[in-house]
Order: C-alpha cells, then structure tokens, then sequence
C-alpha cells in the first residue's frame, strides 16, 4: 500500500508539473472545479479518508475549505498540498497496525473494515486524477505515465 501511494504522490506530481502555472486556473466547463481546485479537493481528502482510516490526527487543512481557498490556488500551494497529503497517507499507512485492518469504522452512514476505507482512499484520488487527465488534453497536453507495473 505505501509502495503504491508513493507512486500516486509521484504521478500527481508529474501531473502539476505538466499543468502550466498560468493554466491552474483551466475548467473542463463553467460547473466544474478547476484544475487547481480538483487536486486541492484531492488533497483535502486523502488526509481526512485516510484519519478516518486510521485514527491517525488530521493535517488542519484536512477540516478547511481547501479547494475554495484563494491562498491555496498557486501551483506552488497545490503541490505543497498534494505532496503533503500524500506523505500523511503513507506515514498512516506505515504505523498503522495492520492486525487492525479488519476493524469496521463508520463514515457517512456506512460501516466497513479500514482496509476498505483504505481502499477507497486510494480510489478517491484516482477519481478526481482521472478528471485532470482531460483538463491536460483539452490543452492538447500530454498526461505523465502511469507507471501502474514500475
């Protein structure tokens, strides 16, 4: 699980350094996020999916509007953000104790095991990537690789 989020932090890196700085701001459509925004969304939830998963204290931007945050919208506040949110996962991960992973927790309603809510973590981000992926190409930008067998 570390070993992938390592590569989810290192692909959405990829992914802010081939967004131009002046383009942040690029929506697929007026009712949608931004590109900024959707990797602050990311960001902000990776560290609360992943405190529910794990007990683990969130960051204070996990409890905040992040997306909505004029002071976060610059590529250097998102990619502090993402590389933050990232390395707050794979330390949960890390010192969690997996004998735990079985536990049910509750979330919005639902009762599952943390490994699933775990899962649905990793899901989640992958999501909201998945969408970037056309703000690039509608900029006639070539996404990174994946690297998914590196």
């Amino acid at each position: 699980m570390m070993k992938e989020l390592e590569r989810a932090k290192s692909y959405k890196v990829g992914y802010l350094n081939t967004m131009p700085a002046d383009k942040d701001q690029f929506k697929a459509t007026d009712s949608t996020r931004s590109f900024a925004q959707q990797m602050l969304h990311l960001a902000q939830a990776n560290v609360f999916l992943m405190s529910i998963s794990t007990d683990l204290e969130p960051l204070p931007f996990s409890i905040a509007d992040l997306e909505h945050s004029p002071g976060a919208q610059k590529k250097d506040s998102v990619m502090n953000y993402i590389t933050t949110s990232y390395d707050y996962c794979i330390q949960a991960v890390k010192n969690f104790d997996v004998n735990k992973w079985g536990e049910k927790k509750k979330i919005f309603g639902f009762e599952e095991p943390r490994l699933v809510l775990i899962m649905k973590t990793f899901e989640h981000q992958v999501h909201h990537r998945g969408q970037t992926t056309i703000y690039l190409r509608l900029l006639g930008l070539k996404p990174p690789s994946a690297g998914i067998f590196q």
